[in-house]
């Protein structure tokens, strides 16, 4: 493809880093619901050429690809995911090319964010999930003291375990059905359990005196997973559905049970700006410990074995690299 031509207010980007997310493989397979097919969403790199005043040549940066117009009725009411620009917009032709445009909508709205030096263009890569984790968790409010149940040990939900552990969580316990999943999470969780193995709900009752967990995050959108979240929260506890299903997803589950233990059920999705900004602190204040994820690099050109891997479950996080 040609490099984007630039328009005034635009900003093009020489990529450096970007994470394969696990939406994009579910683009590419065309079975993601939330947003238009664009892959690539979590590039640094730096700038090739600016027509954006405050940004040159040069510079570090991280650029999010969706920025709502923070004036609608949705940005007003809290909601800024829910703005009708905020899918429409996007980097061109995404985050897995040499080069990508950065429309003058996200940068006047504070969607490029300037790498400090002592962050990495791969710990950069991760400004994005984070966001969405930080924004997920303000949502759910995780106090101190808290168990918290993290269901679905990808990248994301390793991502929320170590949020969880940062906003003074008492124990973490996560589960997956994957045995490379399990053993690896359990470097990081206080608790590793394959649901495959044991009943999720059981084993978390046994570490909470019977009660269960004061809040369930589910970071997975299988059918299998979000039950597991709601079976394991206590009365009056908290489930944050964080995953995205596959469109037409039906649950088995007695709804009754939400208002007799008065459960709360919350759903994030994506993050904004205030978002990316906190989790860029977190990373320059070495809050948390990104790098850990990365368990695979591809250049560019090995795309296609990125997606392969990914796919096949062999991996925690790829980067891509050019």
């Amino acid at each position: 493809m040609e490099i984007p031509k630039l328009s005034e207010g635009d900003i093009l980007v020489k990529m450096k880093a970007c994470g394969l997310c696990g939406t994009d493989v579910e683009k590419i397979c065309g079975q993601y619901t939330a947003s238009q097919p664009i892959i690539g969403h979590e590039p640094t790199g730096i700038i090739e050429e600016s027509r954006a005043e405050g940004y040159k040549k040069g510079e570090r940066v991280f650029a999010h690809h969706h920025v709502p117009c923070y004036e609608c009725y949705y940005c007003k009411k809290g909601s800024p995911t829910m703005c009708p620009y905020y899918r429409k917009t996007n980097i061109e032709p995404g985050g897995f090319s040499e080069y990508f445009r950065v429309p003058a909508w996200n940068v006047e709205r504070g969607g490029v964010l300037k790498l400090p030096d002592n962050v990495s263009f791969d710990e950069g890569s991760f400004i994005e999930p984070l966001a969405t984790v930080v924004r997920g968790q303000r949502r759910v409010k995780i106090d101190e003291g808290d168990t918290v149940l993290v269901v679905g040990a990808g990248p994301m939900g390793l991502l929320h375990v170590m949020t969880a552990k940062r906003n003074k969580a008492k124990q973490v316990v996560i589960s997956d059905v994957s045995d490379f999943r399990v053993e690896f999470a359990s470097t990081i969780a206080d608790y590793s359990l394959n649901s495959t193995k044991v009943k999720v709900q059981e084993e978390v009752r046994k570490l909470t005196d019977g009660r269960g967990a004061d809040v369930a995050i589910i970071a997975s959108g299988a059918p299998r997973a979000i039950l597991d979240g709601l079976r394991s929260v206590r009365k009056g506890g908290r489930v944050l559905l964080f995953g995205v299903p596959f469109k037409g997803t039906v649950l088995d589950y007695d709804v009754s049970d939400l208002l007799n233990n008065e459960i709360s059920v919350i759903s994030s999705n994506a993050a904004v700006e205030e978002d990316t900004r906190e989790a860029l602190k977190m990373l320059e204040n070495r809050e948390v410990n990104v790098e850990k994820l990365v368990t695979h690099h591809f250049p560019l050109d090995q795309f296609e074995d990125a997606v392969r891997i990914s796919k096949e479950g062999k991996t925690i996080k790829a980067v891509i690299y050019s």
